[in-house]
């Protein structure tokens, strides 16, 4: 089973939020569309597997990095080898990072070749796992930044009414914060992600003023998202449960922020940090350092399928899956994957389970 073919899609999905969002880290005040980056490997035998890379503003750089980089060096070679093509790419790319677009392209080519293997062997990916040990996963709704406290009040209240028992926040103001538990009620599980804005003492200043939140966790508080000394000492003065590692790499640097005892919560996100092999690895030191994996995963195509299986084979008991609140025009997978009362069923077929929806894309695609 042989490379045939890499082909780089952009789609660009208009969507609502309920209200107008704030800047945020995935672009302007106002944002009413999503780019996503998906990627389609052909093989000489006429399978077709599917990746995903982490989308946004960074779709352009990632997809010079598939168009210019990875697929002229796959053509050919064995779509089996995953970690032989992965090891061989990084190798000979390494002098152009070991993080941000290259990577979320690496990431997007392993999720694919996983997708190639198991429909070339008949079987759904959780299997290749090791077997999944939940057909439904419990889903988080994942709000974006508001900045304000009468609109997160509303879309609280919103996802609320649509199933969901955990909500995160993406608010940095405290009396927006505050809004949002005032209108979810005591009993309402809240996660709060700040996206990287603070200094250490400014973070336990922070902490002080959210204690009596009750939240699930505190995501990224400081500034840089790698000081996993800082997080480490917030972690040690903070009594909420501290969560990091969206923007974390390589398995040497999941290894560092683990071994610091920086978060309670480690999030790989499968379309940034090297795939599903990568996803394996750190589900893997996460149970040596007895931390708990919840994958990152804002976005709704092949990435949130990859986190699927792989939470399914590997997570706990307790491990969620996040779904992009946004009311999307159209989903990347159509309506096969979208949670229903707070739960998200696992697909069954070979592979991922689903194929990006080719109406979708037809209507979708852009550049």
């Amino acid at each position: 089973m042989k490379v045939a073919s890499i082909e780089a899609i952009v789609l660009r999905i208009p969507f609502t939020v309920g209200g107008v969002s704030a800047a945020g880290v995935w672009g302007g005040a106002g944002m009413q569309a999503a780019d996503s980056l998906l990627l389609k490997v052909s093989t000489d035998d006429g399978l077709v597997g599917w990746g995903e890379t982490f989308g946004f503003v960074g779709v352009p750089a990632a997809r010079a990095a598939i168009e210019q980089m990875l697929a002229p060096a796959c053509i050919g070679r064995d779509a089996t080898g995953i970690d032989a093509i992965s090891l061989d790419l990084q190798r000979r790319f390494h002098v152009f990072g070991r993080s941000g677009p290259l990577f979320y392209a690496l990431s997007a080519l392993d999720i694919a070749l996983w997708d190639l293997c198991g429909k070339a062997a008949g079987l759904p990916v959780y299997r290749l796992l090791g077997g999944a040990r939940r057909e439904q996963l419990p889903a988080y709704a994942s709000l974006i930044r508001y900045g304000d406290a009468e609109a997160i009040a509303v879309n609280v209240r919103r996802a609320i009414a649509d199933g969901y028992r955990s909500l995160k926040l993406h608010e940095v103001d405290l009396a927006v914060i505050r809004a949002a538990r005032a209108a979810a009620g005591p009993d309402i599980e809240l996660m709060l992600d700040t996206n990287c804005p603070w200094t250490l003492h400014e973070a336990i200043d922070m902490v002080r003023a959210l204690q009596p939140l009750s939240l699930r966790w505190l995501e990224e508080p400081l500034w840089p998202p790698e000081n996993y000394a800082g997080l480490a000492a917030l972690r040690r003065r903070c009594a909420i449960p501290v969560a990091a590692g969206e923007n974390a790499t390589t398995l040497l640097e999941f290894e560092h922020l683990l071994g610091m005892g920086a978060v309670d919560v480690v999030q790989p996100s499968p379309a940034k940090m090297g795939g599903i092999s990568a996803l394996r690895d750190v589900f893997a030191l996460a149970r040596v350092h007895n931390a708990q994996v919840m994958v990152h995963t804002f976005y709704d195509g092949p990435g949130l399928l990859a986190a699927m299986h792989a939470t399914a084979a590997l997570g706990d008991a307790g491990a969620m899956i996040e779904w992009r609140y946004f009311d999307m025009a159209a989903q990347v997978l159509g309506d096969a994957v979208v949670p229903r009362d707070g739960m998200i069923a696992l697909p069954a077929g070979p592979g991922l389970g689903i194929d990006p929806d080719p109406d979708v894309i037809r209507r979708y695609r852009i550049g």
